[in-house]
């Protein structure tokens, strides 16, 4: 058979390169429905981030006995392994962690009643200590004024601010004791009937896989919440023992005060040990007669932090659940905002929940971004 030039003409170009789709074939970049969607997320992010927080006094002790239950739950895992009732174990549990936070506590309030009972006395030690400041605040004013910032009528000299913060500080640091009650009691009973619960949200689901994708979350969230807290603990016992003895060296007041407040302060990343840097600087300026004698406890708390968060933190915890420290940082902040200092210590633990279910309910299988 013939084969006419314009018809091989077309075969060769059909072999070579596709015709081109027509531009009604091609499907919108965002449809409708993805935009109603993504809506309805966001509107639902809103309505539970506004209850969380108009509901904060309910809602807090609750979420924070779930997640310390589930840390603490191993641990009655291992009193049952020598028959001890669980209902038992969670009593004992929490009267354990509530005489360690007791007596934590007891070691910070003595120092903290004693100093706040003086403090005009050491605000005015602490301005008459910084008067070496006051050259460089006198050329940044002379500065504003040149520039037109600043007024010519105002002092250059550092000002200490006055104490109506304190009680609102107070008020925001200390949970009311309903929050107290509520806590505990949830937290027991959450302990002592968690075997019911796992097995109540398992069974929820019909479909077999969905009951094996649950419990391999349930299982998950208990390792790997357990293993955080006991291995948090332990850092911050150190870090609180290691500040202990350098403020001792140093010849800082009350020492174990301070070791620890440092420990407790190290459960918020970030915001912890900056917070116990500012108390040990001032501390240290107010009881020593000299600027760099003061500055000598703070500088060895430095030095201890950075080798526990860049060496021993990351090496202990990131081989078990890496965390971004962008993602730690936001999470934070949102939680701090949201419910105060509790909320800065759940958001490592929550953020840590959010990453066992993404896992899971979304795997490595699923559809990906091209790679660049």
């Amino acid at each position: 058979m013939r084969v006419l030039p314009t018809e091989r003409l077309m075969s060769e170009g059909n072999e070579s390169s596709p015709l081109p789709e027509r531009r009604s074939e091609l499907p919108p970049v965002i449809r409708r429905t993805e935009v109603v969607a993504i809506a309805l997320v966001i509107l639902t992010i809103i309505c539970v981030t506004a209850v969380l927080y108009v509901a904060k006094a309910f809602f807090l002790p609750v979420v924070m006995a779930f997640v310390v239950g589930t840390m603490l739950s191993p641990a009655a895992n291992f009193l049952e392994r020598y028959r001890i009732p669980r209902a038992i174990a969670a009593v004992l549990i929490v009267t354990a962690v509530a005489t360690g936070v007791a007596f934590i506590v007891g070691l910070i309030s003595a120092p903290l009643l004693d100093w706040s009972n003086r403090l005009p006395e050491l605000a005015t030690r602490l301005k008459d200590k910084l008067h070496v400041f006051d050259r460089p605040l006198a050329l940044w004013h002379e500065m504003q004024t040149a520039i037109g910032g600043g007024s010519p009528e105002s002092t250059a000299s550092l000002q200490i601010p006055k104490f109506d913060w304190v009680q609102p500080t107070i008020e925001f640091l200390t949970p009311t004791f309903t929050e107290f009650l509520l806590f505990f009691a949830t937290l027991v009973l959450f302990i002592a009937s968690w075997r019911d619960l796992r097995r109540a949200l398992i069974m929820i689901f019909a479909d077999h896989e969905a009951r094996l994708r649950t419990l391999r979350i349930l299982n998950e969230m208990e390792l790997h919440l357990g293993n955080y807290l006991l291995t948090v603990t332990l850092i911050n016992t150190g870090v609180g023992i290691a500040t202990g003895i350098a403020c001792a060296l140093t010849g800082m007041p009350n020492p174990a005060g301070l070791g620890a407040l440092a420990a407790t302060l190290n459960f918020i990343p970030i915001i912890g040990p900056i917070a116990m840097f500012a108390v040990l600087t001032v501390v240290g300026i107010i009881a020593f007669p000299t600027l760099s004698g003061g500055l000598m406890a703070p500088l060895a708390f430095a030095g201890i932090t950075f080798m526990e968060g860049h060496f021993i933190t990351p090496t202990i915890i990131g081989r078990r659940l890496a965390l971004n420290a962008l993602a730690v940082f936001i999470a934070l902040a949102f939680w701090t905002w949201l419910w105060g200092p509790m909320g800065a210590f759940l958001a490592s633990p929550l953020l840590i929940v959010g990453l066992i279910m993404k896992e899971h309910l979304l795997p490595d299988d699923s559809p990906q971004l091209p790679s660049d």
